[in-house]
Order: C-alpha cells, then sequence, then structure tokens
C-alpha cells in the first residue's frame, strides 16, 4: 500500500517541495489530498529524501499543514484500444465527447522508449496530402517527420485540417489513421478542428488530443506524448500507417520554458531551457518505421515562429532534428494565395526516396526540379524588374515572370476543399512549364517532354 507523505515542506506555484520521501521515481503521479478533495500531480525532480511535485490544478487553498500527498508508484499513462478512432480526448487521455470511457486493449506508459536506429527502417513511400505544393515539390515519405514553420495570423490551422483529412497512401489498400495532437490552442481554435473533422468524415480514421489555452501547463507537456502513444499502439501492435500532426509545438515549447522558469533552472537562448533539443527530439524521435513491423507513424510537427524569425531556437532546433520544413508566407498570404507555401526555402530531404516510377510517375524528380528552377529564376527576374524596371528584362526573363506568377495562383493556389492527386499535380506543372522553350527546359528529359507535354499547347518559343 502507498504511503501518504504530510511532510510538505513549502509550496510555490504550482510547485509542491516533499521531504522525507522513500523509492520515489522521476516522473512519477501522485495524488495531493486536502480538505476539499483530491489534485493531481507529477514528479519533476527527485533528490535524496526530497521530490519535487508539479500540480495539475492550481495550488488556490492549498497549505504546508494539512496537505497529504501520495505517490502511485507509476508513472503517466494512456488507455489504448483500437475504439479510440474517431473520439476525442482532452490532452491527458480522458473523453471530451459525450462517448463513454475507453475500454483498454492495455495500458502504454507516454514517454515510450527510444527506437534502435539499427531496427529503423528508411522511409521509402509516398503519401498524398492533396496538396500540389507538397506533393509535387516537397514531397512527403511515409515515416517522415515533415515541420510545418507559420507565423501568428497565417492558415495553419486550415492547412493542418486539410492535411488530416485528405492524407493517404496510395496502391493497395492499407489501413491509414491520423492522431491528431492540439497544444494550447483556444475554444475557438478545438471547435473548427472538431466540427472540421465531424463534417468531412475525416474523425472516423482519426484521434483526438485536444489540449485548451487555459488547461494546466503540465497538461501541455504531456499532450504530444498521449498523442504519438497512440499512433505507436495503432501502428505498430495494429498495422496501420499513421500520420501524427501536432500544432502548435511553439505552446509545447513556451510550457516547457514556464516550467522550467518555476524550477529556477538557469535559462538558455531567449528563456528557453537548455535541454531542449533533447526534449523536442523525445517527440520527433517516435517516428518512423521500423524493420519486420507493417506499420509506421509520419509526423508533421505545426509551429509558430515568433516574429516571423526562423532563427528563434523552436524553428531552428525542430530544423536540426526534423528531415526538412515546410515553410508558409506572408507575402503570399497577403496576395490571396491559400495554402501560403513557399516552395523556394521549403525542403523535404527524403523527398527523392517518395517519387520516381515505383511510387509516383517517373518524370516526378525531373519536374520537380524543372519547377523548382524556373520559379526561382521568375522571382529573381521580378526583384530586378522592380529594381531597373521592366526595360532590363529580356524576353526569356519576361516569360519566367509570367511563368512564377501563373504557377503561384494555379499551381500553389488551390482551394481548401481541393484534394488534388499526385497525377493532376504533375499533369498541373507540365502545363505551366509548356510557356517556357525547350531550350529552357534542362531539367527535364527529352523523351518526357514529349510523353507528358501537354499536344494541344504549343511550348513557347522566343
Amino acid at each position: 500500500m502507498n504511503k501518504e507523505y504530510l511532510n510538505v515542506k513549502s509550496i510555490a506555484g504550482p510547485l509542491l517541495l516533499v521531504e522525507g520521501t522513500e523509492n520515489i521515481k522521476y516522473g512519477e503521479l501522485a495524488e495531493i489530498i486536502t480538505k476539499d478533495g483530491i489534485r493531481r500531480g507529477q514528479v519533476l525532480e527527485v533528490h535524496n529524501d526530497k521530490v519535487l511535485l508539479q500540480l495539475f490544478e492550481g495550488p488556490i487553498g492549498l497549505n504546508t499543514t494539512q496537505t497529504r500527498v501520495k505517490f502511485r508508484g507509476r508513472g503517466m499513462e494512456l488507455a489504448v484500444s483500437t475504439d479510440m478512432l474517431g473520439r476525442i480526448f482532452n490532452g491527458l487521455g480522458n473523453p471530451l465527447d459525450k462517448s463513454a470511457q475507453i475500454i483498454p486493449e492495455k495500458r502504454l506508459d507516454i514517454n515510450g522508449s527510444a527506437i534502435n536506429p539499427y531496427s529503423r527502417d528508411f522511409p521509402m513511400e509516398f503519401i498524398q496530402t492533396g496538396i500540389s505544393a507538397i506533393d509535387g515539390m516537397n514531397t512527403l515519405v511515409r515515416g517522415q517527420k515533415l515541420p510545418i514553420f507559420s507565423a501568428t495570423g497565417l492558415p495553419h490551422n486550415q492547412l493542418a485540417a486539410q492535411i488530416a483529412r485528405q492524407s493517404k497512401v496510395l496502391g493497395k489498400e492499407e489501413k491509414f489513421a491520423v492522431v491528431f495532437g492540439a497544444m494550447g490552442i483556444t475554444f475557438e481554435e478545438a471547435n473548427f478542428f472538431i466540427s472540421d473533422f465531424n463534417k468531412s468524415g475525416a474523425i472516423d480514421k482519426a484521434v483526438l488530443f485536444i489540449n485548451l489555452a487555459d488547461d494546466p501547463t503540465i497538461e501541455r507537456i504531456a499532450t504530444p506524448r498521449m498523442a504519438l502513444s497512440c499512433a505507436e499502439y495503432l501502428a505498430y501492435e495494429k498495422d496501420m500507417h499513421v500520420l501524427v500532426i501536432l500544432t502548435n509545438m511553439t505552446n509545447y515549447c513556451d510550457a516547457l520554458r514556464e516550467i522550467s522558469a518555476a524550477r529556477k533552472e538557469i535559462p538558455g537562448r531567449r528563456g528557453y531551457p537548455g535541454y531542449m533539443y533533447t526534449d523536442l527530439s523525445t517527440i520527433y524521435e517516435r517516428a518512423g518505421r521500423i524493420k519486420g513491423r507493417v506499420g509506421s507513424i509520419t509526423q508533421i510537427p505545426i509551429l509558430t515562429m515568433p516574429d516571423d524569425d526562423k532563427t528563434h531556437p523552436i524553428p531552428d532546433l525542430t530544423g536540426y532534428i526534423t528531415e526538412g520544413q515546410i515553410i508558409l508566407s506572408r507575402d503570399l498570404h497577403r496576395s490571396g494565395i491559400y495554402p501560403p507555401i513557399d516552395v523556394l526555402p521549403s525542403l523535404s530531404r527524403l523527398k527523392q526516396k517518395g517519387i520516381g516510377e515505383e511510387h509516383t510517375r517517373e518524370e516526378h524528380a525531373g519536374v520537380s526540379n524543372q519547377l523548382f528552377a524556373s520559379y526561382a529564376r521568375g522571382k529573381e527576374a521580378k526583384e530586378l524588374a522592380i529594381i531597373l524596371g521592366d526595360a532590363a528584362l529580356t524576353p526569356t526573363d519576361k516569360l519566367f515572370v509570367k511563368f512564377a506568377d501563373r504557377f503561384e495562383k494555379e499551381f500553389v493556389n488551390q482551394d481548401s476543399n481541393e484534394d488534388r492527386t499526385v497525377f493532376e499535380t504533375l499533369d498541373l506543372g507540365w502545363k505551366h512549364l509548356s510557356e517556357i522553350p525547350k531550350s529552357e527546359l534542362k531539367r527535364v528529359k527529352l523523351e518526357e517532354i514529349e510523353k507528358y507535354m501537354p499536344k494541344e499547347i504549343e511550348t513557347a518559343e522566343l
């Protein structure tokens, strides 16, 4: 039977210091018993017989003389079952919908266990999101972690919901699911996600974990780990291919900073704890494929860059751990482009492994490279025209300027409910490339031009 401890030494905000304890472990759950009821907490630090607890609820009404602490002897766990599909939970795994409690098949420690690097299988298979700027230019591969770098006021929530409801694997029929973890979002944002999933029917293949802005900080730390524990169960025990979307990682990191400040730790860059890189890696590195296992976990973390700064510690450290980034542009958003994905600084490091004849179509890599090059040349020509005027542009430069404008308005831009197949995306890419002289198409093969270039459109000539 677990002991109850009466020797609470001090209470500082949401932190309790308990002395005289025995055999307590880091991460262990605790019950804080008062005359008004029971509150919950988690062990943040253990030093000899002293234990530092973080409260899930507020400290109002607690005192050092009448508060008792009882340790549960286990860490935070998630009850898992295939019945979780189609359900909505809070950040601690408790149902938010009106359905019954889950009858668990098992309980998992939410911290999971690290994947042995030797056991990892290389991400290879293509995932279709239905969004041309991703599928055609910065392809998502099964088992990859590909973050979206956004900024305040940009439609990252809308993009996240679209990816969640449209994503699928091509080829043979395979079990596919989406696990959605939201941290520190407003009630309005939560209502948007829930209504979008319900309205589109995507809820049937999804599990939602939602932590609101007014929920406890420690819950925000647990939410992504709850989502990933659910994903690991579905992927590695139920042989499903799982897409995990986590938004907003900036709120998660701010919660990490808040707890670090409460513990009076020495701050690192911009006040964030020095161990934030390690902490983020325990989340991001839980994506992947394992040799001998059918299922996989693909991860799309979404974060808002404070002050639109890519060098801020959160996007900076995220970029080191993950395999590329999708960057949203405020300029494209102002121009009415949705999704406002800036394809030039965006990058998918595993793109080449998931495209080509075996995965999408033979000319995918060439078309993508040609679109990148042509769009970049058009953007450079537009900048030159701003400085020197249109008279400084050659006829070829003007063709590339026209190409860049149409590329943004017709290829990158699409309706939030438009689900393009990768083949429609490639055909659209060829349509835009037909505006460029054949002599300038240096990244696609001649036989591919003959095979895929629209026959009814004459390739532009000078």
